[in-house]
Order: C-alpha cells, then structure tokens, then sequence
C-alpha cells in the first residue's frame, strides 16, 4: 500500500453518503450538466502570479477575496491548511451557495501547494458535481505531462492516466479543456446523472416505508405463498403476530414486486435450494449442520424468479442477476493518521465484493443501472477454535449469514443516497457499512416495478 498525500483540507465529513448539496433561499439547487459549468480560467489567470506562484508565506499571509464572473457566479478565494500535513496548502476557489463558500460545490476548483521554497503545486482538485465524495484531480509528472485522476466515493475510477499538458499550465487551463485531454477515457456519465431516471426508485422506497409499520422481527419468520407466517426452517406456522427475519424480509420485498404482477406469493422450500457454483469438498460435510450458503442461494433464487418473471426466463440465469463488474481499480480508506490507497480485488466468486468497496460500487451501479434494487448477501471466513468444550473445533469456511435491501439511487435534486432495508426496519448505510468491517457483500440485481404489493 502506498500513503496519499494529505487529504487535501479539513473539510467535514458529514457530506460522507448523502453528497454535497447547492442551497437557495433554504431550497437545494440541482447542479447544471457538467459542460454547462461556467468557466472561471479567466479569474485563475488573474490570479496565477499571486495566489499560485507567489511565495508560499505571502500567499499563507492573504485575505479572502471575492470575485464574480461574467455570468453572475460568485468566488471566494482563500488558502486553507491541514493539521495532518503541514508541508501542504491549499488555494481553494469556491462557488457560492446561498451566502456560502464550502469549497466543494460544483466549479469549485482547488490547487495544493508546498511550503517549501519550491513554490511547487502538487495536486489540483475539481468538484464537477456539488458532492465532496466525487472529484477529478491532477497531478505533476513531467515537463511535458500530468496525471489524472477520477475519484467516486473514494474508488479511483481513473488512476494516473497521462494527459499531454504540463502541471502548471493547468493553473489556469479552462476545465472542459483539460478533460478533453482524457478523451473517451473520461467517464462523464458518473457527473451527470439524470434525477429523472430514479421516479421507480424514489416511489418504491416511499411505498416500502409506508409498509414497515406493521412488520415484527421473528427469527427464521418469512410469510409463505399463502400470506401466513411461517418458520423458514421447518415451514410451521408461527404463533401470533407473526414477523421476518432477514432473509424472510427480503422475500417479502421481492412478493410486493412480482405480485401485482403475477397475483401470487413465493413459495419458500425452492428459495432454499443450491444455486450456481459455490461450495466444495470442505463445505460439503456441513451443508446440513452450518448451513453456510443459505444466504446466498436465497439471494439468487429471489432475484432469478423476479428476473424471469418481470425480464424473460433467460434473464434469471446466475450471469444475469449476479453483479460481477466494477469500473475502480483502487480505493481510499480513512485512518487514523490519514488516508492510504490500495489495489481493490473487486468481485471474487462465491464471496462478492469488500465491504470497503461498496460505496463506488453503488454510486456506480445507481448511474450505470438506474431502476433496480440489490439483494446484499453479508459473508466471512466464520470457525471455531479448539477448547474444552469443543476439543474438535469447527473449520473456517465462507458463511452467508446476514441478507439486506440496498437501494442506490439519486434524489429529485440529484443527491445521492441508499436505502437500507434489513430484517423488516430501515436502518442507513453508514450503518450497515461500519457493521461488517473487512467482509464481503455478494450481490443480485432486481428490477423495480412501478406498484409495491406484498
């Protein structure tokens, strides 16, 4: 692994997983598309000799500024620095909104400095969308050439790509200009998500919500294809109010889906039988005491029927449902004494994808797959040491112990967010997130229907 430079100023991190958001008269403002941005080259070029070539102690010495562009934008300009890194600074031009400049809202722009005598920037940051978790940024590394790089929600989407234009001439360089250099490389489409395409999303999470009211957490509970309350493991009937745990939860989302459409409920007993590749000589033994790809099979036989049922019988093959793609190669994780940037291993058969990796992930998936909901089966390397009680002990294998709804999607203003729903609550994401540090998370896909019926 290898230590980033410091994480460019104190921003707050309360922008974790809902993103930044434009404010106006108290009502948040959906950002322009991305071409739309307007272009401040012109105030940087004014401001090249004194805020990013002159000597750091005079520049650490200077006062905001504002300034406004000729389409009525307002910047305010000002150096910040970190207590982590105190051989950086930072020269931030931030957009205004509503009275305010928090240095990520879309068009803002922001150069890092060393202290040293040197008067060498080492890193320029843009905020193309008014969320502090997506930016692109470029660094120093040539007479001739830079580096680029594409980050979205700590996943490096683009790492190190050469671009043929020196560091400091990006100093002043017109943004659209500077992307034109990537090419086709440059995944626009992670800047300018539609709002508009997350209506089913934002209905469906809406009529779910209504519905958790007078839904109870039984253990091994599911509602079989009648409507009654049953045990998972046995199929008997539950005594009372009945309730879901969380495999019986999900279930009883996928039913709301497909039944106003097919007029029926699942059965539980083919939920519960293999599907696809998983297990081996090891596991094999224990599929009946441990039971330790229940989880999984689950998963996918939910997503395969509603698959078949609402796409096409081919459409619920295991190469269909199973998300198995993801567009970073490396990801940031947040410590203590900084941040430190390793190669993430992405999707591994019969175990999915790092929890660490679940925020680019999704971000991605809610703008390459608008409209679908995923099954989260939760899984670790899970066994027993030897004791007294246990002179054999139990070998460590895969177990899928834990299922949820994730639902990413964007707001009507264009905030990104997921739902969380598991064992018959909503809970959120940094939650869930923080819950299984170090696992993983094998995922299905369903489509969403406009009418929620369970």
């Amino acid at each position: 692994m290898s230590k980033l430079s410091f994480p460019l100023i104190l921003f707050c991190f309360f922008f974790s997983f809902t993103g930044g958001l434009l404010w106006a008269q108290g009502r948040p403002v959906l950002d322009v598309p991305t071409r739309l941005i307007e272009d401040d080259s012109s105030l940087r070029i004014s401001l090249e000799a004194s805020w990013f070539r002159g000597s750091p102690a005079a520049v650490l010495a200077r006062r905001p500024e504002y300034h406004t562009l000729r389409g009525g934008g307002r910047i305010q300009v000002r150096v910040e620095t970190s207590n982590r890194n105190r051989d950086e600074f930072a020269v931030i031009l931030a957009r205004e909104q509503n009275g305010e400049y928090p240095g990520w809202a879309q068009g803002s722009w922001i150069l890092t400095r060393r202290r040293d005598n040197s008067k060498e920037g080492s890193r320029i940051r843009v905020f193309l969308r008014s969320d502090y978790n997506t930016y692109v940024q470029f660094r120093p590394f040539s007479d001739e050439k830079s580096l680029m790089d594409v980050v979205i929600y700590n996943g490096y989407v683009i790492r190190s790509l050469p671009i043929p234009v020196p560091f400091e001439r990006l100093y002043v360089l017109p943004v659209e200009e500077a992307l034109a250099l990537a090419g086709n490389q440059f995944p626009r489409r992670y800047f300018d998500p539609d709002p508009g395409m997350y209506r089913d999303s934002r209905s469906f999470i809406a009529s779910l919500r209504s519905r958790l009211p007078g839904l109870e957490y039984v253990d091994d509970g599911a509602m079989d294809e009648n409507g009654g309350y049953v045990f998972i493991n046995s199929l008997e009937a539950q005594k009372g109010h009945g309730g879901l745990n969380c495999s019986g939860f999900a279930k009883w989302v996928v039913d709301g889906i497909l039944r106003p459409i097919t007029g029926e409920r699942l059965p539980i007993a083919p939920l519960k039988e293999p599907f696809g590749g998983r297990g081996s000589s090891l596991t094999d033994p224990w599929e009946e005491s441990r039971d330790p790809y229940f989880g999984l099979d689950w998963c996918r036989n939910l997503a395969s029927r509603a698959a078949a049922v609402l796409r096409s019988p081919a459409s619920g093959a295991l190469e269909e449902i199973e998300v198995r793609s993801w567009p970073f190669s490396q990801v940031i994780l947040r410590e203590a004494g900084g941040s430190v940037v390793y190669a993430y291993p992405g999707f591994i058969s019969s175990a999915g994808f790092g929890v660490e990796g679940l925020p680019p992930l999704l971000y991605s998936l809610a703008v390459d797959e608008p409209g679908q909901i995923y099954l989260a089966a939760v899984n670790n390397e899970i066994g027993a040491p030897v004791t007294p009680d246990n002179p054999r002990g139990l070998p460590r294998f895969r177990q899928y112990y834990h299922v949820a709804v994730l639902v990413p999607y964007f707001s009507e203003r264009g905030v990104f967010r997921v739902a969380v729903f598991e064992s018959a609550a909503e809970t959120s994401f940094s939650a869930f997130e923080t819950r299984y540090p170090g696992q993983f998370v094998n995922l299905v896909r369903i489509p969403i229907e406009a009418a929620f019926d369970p």
